[in-house]
């Protein structure tokens, strides 16, 4: 017999660049696990060093990074890390965004505009990811910018049975904020069992979080209105939002989107809101300003570990999420 054999045991190694420590050890604490060990700096220049104080070769590795403020920073870390475990021999490497940066920039809107959120998947690819996950894509088409597998994780299901528990089902009503949103909206409606309504916005594309006007579209009168949206960043088209439900006669308005970016006046914006609750889960972290009785965070961690444990053992994550897509 010629050649050599192994035991052939796999090993699962879980690394955390430093953008948001609290939620990939959530994540290694449903795996029963620890993060790697990790030396990461910036040098005066703002140039990134890391090194991993364990051995990766021969392992599968996961790179979990949330592409939070000042985000071309962790982008860069996490490129950094990829690009470690490449050269340290890694059997697998696969990167974990709880937050895709740059995902909003997903097409051309205007001429000579950028593709970002192709450009940050071309990154990661280069850097050595054989695979990417992701929670709660801005847009389902991202998947197939990198080249390679891509596990779309889902927050609806934990927030649906949340907002579900909290409020009677026979006077809820689900709301999309825009046309962009009513695919998802559908979803939380087969599983509240409750009626759509959509806000018409229209946009000026010349500016950033700028809304011209909001309409309802829908019976909201005397109902307890679920606005739902994949992310929050400044808060004033989903304040915008909630106010045209009031104005058309809503009892209550929660809001519920899984990522709370929640940047510059979102906070003045979430504790002036006539909104009885905001519903985010932590893939990113909320600033200590905005940890108000209204704010209401869901951990992430759970799914997170469970699709990381699938992917390990060759299962499926498709089955975590039956019914959502």
């Amino acid at each position: 017999m010629s050649g050599i054999t192994t035991s052939g045991e796999k090993k699962l190694r879980l690394f955390s660049g430093r953008a948001h420590t609290e939620l990939a050890e959530e994540v290694a604490l449903e795996l029963g696990t620890e993060l790697v060990p990790t030396k990461a700096l910036d040098f005066a220049n703002g140039e990134i060093y890391v090194r991993f104080l364990d051995s990766a070769r021969g392992a599968d590795c996961f790179v979990i990074q949330s592409h939070t403020a000042p985000i071309n920073q962790w982008i860069m870390e996490q490129l950094i890390m990829i690009d470690a475990l490449k050269r340290a021999s890694a059997r697998s490497i696969t990167a974990i965004l709880p937050f895709y940066g740059y995902a909003r920039q997903d097409k051309k809107h205007l001429g000579r505009e950028p593709i970002s959120a192709r450009l940050v998947a071309d990154l990661l690819r280069t850097a050595g990811a054989d695979r990417l996950m992701a929670v709660d894509l801005h847009t389902a088409q991202i998947q197939g910018f990198f080249d390679g597998p891509v596990d779309h994780l889902f927050a609806l299901p934990m927030l649906a049975d949340y907002v579900g528990d909290k409020v009677d089902r026979a006077k809820l009503t689900i709301v999309s904020p825009d046309a962009g949103r009513v695919k998802v909206a559908d979803q939380w409606c087969d599983r509240l069992d409750a009626p759509l309504a959509i806000i018409h916005k229209r946009r000026d594309m010349t500016r950033a979080n700028t809304i011209l006007s909001a309409e309802v579209v829908g019976d909201v009168k005397d109902r307890v209105c679920v606005l739902v949206d994949d992310m929050i960043d400044t808060a004033g088209t989903i304040c915008a939002a909630a106010d045209a439900l009031f104005d058309n006669g809503a009892a209550d308005v929660i809001v519920a989107a899984t990522h709370g970016v929640l940047s510059g006046p979102a906070s003045d914006r979430l504790k002036n809101s006539r909104v009885s609750e905001f519903v985010f889960t932590n893939t990113l972290p909320t600033p200590a300003q905005l940890q108000l009785d209204k704010v209401t965070t869901l951990s992430i961690a759970p799914s997170i570990a469970a699709a990381i444990r699938e992917v390990f053992e060759d299962g499926s994550v498709t089955s975590l999420f039956e019914g959502v897509h």
